[in-house]
């Protein structure tokens, strides 16, 4: 195309279809329009770039901690320690948090499903995802530990350079370790590369660390009031990373305060 040519007076921009067959395409399910618009952080987290860039690792931590700071302040100041390094990640260490066991129910009963899908039919759920859930059930669990944060991008990096096992997240763009999101939680790996990693750092550390089962970890992020969210029964974008939140990017864990769940346990309705 050469800029010296003139648009010819029948042109007419292209137009495209958002949705076949009734499905939801990425940006409905995003809830944005099909052209391109700004997003709630593009003109806040510059900003936040500018003032904090100077900062050193114990202001961003306390930046990172504190519950008054804005949720754009958080941000910026986990992606900041993510590039000079953030003291709360190693790689052969995990945050535990104790969890107490018991005879706990997890589960959804099969009268809730309607409902389910009813407060959420914006998203295009399907009722097979939610009724994979069904029906609730006793389980008895024993008192465990589970990790405060997820497992980020460093320490999979720690994992893979000490291994050679050959699976790359493919949310590494070109399989290049993403620095700038060290702190980040690592994503887009098998549920193989996951027990794998778990089993490493167990021999590493000769702590018996292993993948929570799906009961131990819905206990942990519904907790004994069963609540729907970590923090509560009402959604809050501001309290986990989802697509309502508007950063449609991960962010360094841990920097949704108030969004823990009832013992402490982060990131678990958000961010990956």
């Amino acid at each position: 195309m050469s800029a010296r040519d003139p648009i010819p007076s029948d042109w007419h921009w292209p137009s495209f279809e958002p949705s076949i067959c009734g499905m939801f395409d990425d940006r409905e399910r995003l809830g944005l329009p099909h052209h391109f618009v700004s997003l709630r952080f593009d003109k806040k987290l510059p900003i936040e770039y500018a003032k904090l860039r100077g900062f050193g690792t114990d202001k961003l931590l306390d930046l990172l901690n504190l519950p008054q700071s804005e949720l754009s302040q958080r941000i910026v100041a986990g992606n900041l320690l993510a590039l000079i390094g953030d003291p709360r990640i190693l790689d052969y260490q995990h945050v535990m948090i104790d969890i107490p066991g018991g005879d706990i129910k997890v589960g959804l009963d099969f009268q809730d499903v309607r409902e389910v899908l009813s407060d959420f039919e914006g998203l295009g759920l399907q009722s097979k995802w939610i009724e994979k859930e069904c029906p609730r059930h006793a389980v008895k669990l024993n008192d465990y530990k589970i990790a405060k944060y997820p497992v980020t991008n460093s320490q999979y990096k720690a994992f893979l350079l000490d291994t050679r096992h050959p699976e790359i997240p493919t949310s590494w763009e070109f399989r290049r370790y993403p620095f700038e999101r060290a702190n980040h939680p690592v994503y887009t790996i098998s549920p193989e590369s996951a027990d794998a990693y778990a089993t490493w750092i167990r021999l590493k550390t000769g702590i018996p660390y292993r993948l929570p089962t799906e009961a131990e970890w819905e206990w942990a992020a519904a907790g004994p009031e069963n609540l729907e969210f970590p923090w509560g029964n009402k959604f809050n974008a501001d309290l986990a990373n989802t697509a309502e939140t508007g950063l449609l990017s991960s962010s360094a864990v841990g920097a949704f305060l108030g969004g823990d769940s009832y013992y402490g346990v982060s990131d678990m309705a958000g961010n990956v």
